[in-house]
C-alpha cells in the first residue's frame, strides 16, 4: 500500500484519539484525520464556524453547500450534530471543552512553543482560531511535514511570530512522533524506513531519543 506523507501523518494522529473525545481538527492537513478514525473509537468533531458533530469528507458529487468547515472544505453531518454561532463556538473552546485540537505549523520549537501563521500582509491565511484553541484544548498536536525544501520547521527557537508559547504537546510528521517535555522533545516513533541519522539531518532542534523507540503505526 503507497501511502502520502499528509496520509501517514493523519492516519498517525487519529490513533492519538480516545472514544467519547472532544476534537477540533485545524485547516488543511489535519482534516485528513477524520478520514482514519480507528474502528470502535467516535469522537465529536468541533469546528469554529459553528458545528459539533462533523463526519468525514463526503464522496465527490455528495456535498451539501451549505455544509463546510472552517477551512471552507465539504464535511458531512453525523446524527446528533449542532449548529450554533462563534460566540458559541469559541465560548466551547475557551472554555475548555475541547479534549484535543489538531492544528499545523509553520514552525516549533524545543520548548513548544507554535508559529502556524505568517506576516500580516502576506498572500498566506491568518493565525485563525489558532490562538484560542492551543490555550484552550487540554491537548494540542501538531501534524506536518517534517521539513519545507529542506529547511527544518522543528527549530531550537521559533523565527516565525508565535502563536503560542510553550503550548504544544505532540508533534507528528512524516518522519517521526515527537514528544514535547518539561526536559525538551523527546523521540518517542521513527516511520517505516525511517532512521535516527534521518531525522537528525532534518531537525534543527536537539531531540532525546527515547529508550523505547518504537516503529510508528500508520495502518
Amino acid at each position: 500500500m503507497s501511502i502520502n506523507a499528509k496520509e501517514i501523518i493523519a492516519r498517525r494522529i487519529a490513533k492519538e484519539l480516545k472514544d467519547g473525545d472532544v476534537v477540533n481538527l485545524g485547516i488543511g492537513l489535519p482534516t485528513m484525520v477524520a478520514n482514519f478514525l480507528p474502528k470502535g473509537v467516535q469522537v465529536v468533531l468541533q469546528s469554529e464556524n459553528g458545528f459539533v458533530g462533523l463526519g468525514n469528507t463526503p464522496d465527490k458529487g455528495l456535498e451539501d453547500v451549505d455544509v463546510v468547515n472552517a477551512g471552507a472544505q465539504f464535511v458531512t453531518i453525523n446524527d446528533g450534530a449542532a449548529y450554533f454561532d462563534s460566540a458559541m463556538s469559541f465560548g466551547i473552546i475557551r472554555g475548555g471543552h475541547v479534549d484535543v485540537t489538531v492544528l499545523g505549523a509553520l514552525e516549533v520549537d524545543e520548548n513548544g512553543s507554535l508559529a502556524n501563521y505568517m506576516i500580516p500582509g502576506k498572500m498566506i491565511p491568518g493565525m485563525g482560531g489558532a490562538m484560542d484553541l492551543v490555550s484552550g484544548a487540554k491537548k494540542v498536536i501538531i501534524g506536518m511535514i517534517h521539513s519545507a525544501k529542506g529547511n527544518p520547521k522543528i527549530l531550537k527557537e521559533c523565527t516565525l511570530p508565535l502563536t503560542a508559547v510553550c503550548g504544544v504537546d505532540l508533534i507528528v510528521t512524516e518522519m517521526a512522533v515527537i514528544e514535547v517535555t518539561e526536559n525538551g522533545l523527546v523521540l518517542k516513533e521513527l516511520a517505516p524506513g525511517i532512521n535516527i541519522n534521518d531525522i537528525l539531518r532534518e531537525t534543527d532542534a536537539h531531540l532525546t531519543i527515547d529508550d523505547n523507540l518504537k516503529t510508528m503505526d500508520i495502518l
